[in-house]
């Protein structure tokens, strides 16, 4: 057997931890409940349901491997969660808003419990008068972070060097061409602190960096975990991530975000004749190999005369991410990110995604009402 020195790495954290939530009591934890099921509650008569869920989580990671490579990390992670269901004449209508940092207890010094019970409850209260969504192309402007769920998985996905090596990616071979509206510049980065996809080190041991994946509507590079970048002769991007030790490594994002523009956002609107303003985005679902894509709009507002008016029943918004990024024509100033949970080959891990607000020329919305 050959025995190999190991070389202890030293790391930068992206957190620094003030209460760990093992030192906090469960009668706090469940006080946080019973505050957002008040608050939520106290919104309207019509909320007839209220869920919230809290969760936190502590990994200690220690990486060695036959490279010499001996390096540790110690990840804590905070989230809580509300969902409202009001009752009224146009049946159930849903309302959800997360709180959720790579941070102790202290994401409750930074949030209140209370705000997000009361954002959900809203959002639920004001779709029982929605109007139905339109139904074909129509100019889109998406509030800032709820979209860049977008990126991820229109083009996020389909930038991972595991599909670029089967060719099962709408971006396979096409580095140095412009592949987004000049507008676009695309990153996934593991060191902002804080946020809900960050880390010291990936799972494979490598330091988490700053990945510019395209610039000014150029593809740039990859995504790359350590086996693909191996068989390359490069280096891993910092983007070897798993779900637990029980699982193997694979290519995943970590934050992944537009870079905000200089636009401002309520000008972005009232540059809008007609369309549909998109406050929050829900989940989707992509087909890496052609990009084409579809998202649920959960909370949506008509455009009119440049102005926000009628909120909007749910609907889909169906398209195709390299189409998509080629019709980006409005960046605002106002960055924003969210958390979300990113779903590969039966793994699940934490990611943020995060934008400006944004506006695209057309996307097809999937409604009842005509355009």
């Amino acid at each position: 057997m050959r025995e190999v020195a190991l070389t202890r790495q030293s790391t930068v954290a992206t957190s620094v931890i003030e209460t760990f939530p093992e030192d906090v009591s469960k009668a706090d934890k469940v006080a946080l409940l019973r505050r957002a099921d008040e608050a939520a509650r106290s919104s309207g008569g019509a909320i007839a349901q209220v869920s919230a869920g809290y969760g936190d989580s502590r990994r200690r990671i220690l990486v060695a491997n036959s490279d010499g490579l001996l390096v540790e990390d110690d990840q804590v992670r905070t989230r809580f969660s509300v969902m409202c269901v009001a009752s009224g004449d146009t049946g159930l209508q849903t309302g959800y808003e997360s709180l959720a940092l790579t941070v102790g207890f202290e994401l409750f010094e930074r949030y209140g419990v209370e705000e997000a019970a009361q954002i959900a409850a809203g959002r639920a209260l004001s779709k029982l008068a929605a109007r139905p969504a339109p139904s074909g192309i129509v100019p889109i402007v998406i509030k800032s972070g709820t979209g860049g769920i977008l990126f991820h998985e229109a083009c996020g996905h389909g930038l991972e060097a595991d599909h670029i090596a089967k060719d099962a990616s709408a971006y396979a071979g096409k580095v140095g061409q412009l592949v987004a509206s000049p507008l676009v510049t695309l990153v996934d980065d593991g060191t902002p602190a804080d946020q809900w996809g960050s880390a010291a080190i990936d799972d494979e041991g490598r330091p988490s960096q700053r990945n510019v994946l395209i610039e000014d509507g150029v593809l740039t590079d990859y995504m790359w975990d350590h086996l693909r970048a191996r068989k390359e002769g490069r280096n891993s991007s910092g983007n070897g991530r798993r779900q637990s030790y029980q699982h193997l490594p694979m290519v995943r994002m970590t934050n992944t975000y537009l870079v905000a523009g200089k636009e401002d956002p309520d000008e972005i609107v009232a540059q809008t004749p007609y369309g549909v303003y998109v406050a929050k985005l829900g989940g989707g679902q992509v087909n890496t190999a052609t990009g084409d894509f579809v998202f649920g709009m959960t909370e949506a507002f008509l455009i009119e005369n440049g102005r926000i008016t009628a909120p909007l029943r749910d609907a889909n918004l169906i398209g195709n991410g390299p189409d998509v990024l080629t019709k980006v024509d409005a960046v605002a100033n106002d960055f924003d990110m969210c958390p979300g949970t990113c779903g590969k080959d039966g793994q699940s891990v934490p990611v943020g995604c995060g934008q400006a607000t944004m506006r695209v020329s057309g996307i097809t919305v999937g409604g009842t009402a005509g355009a």
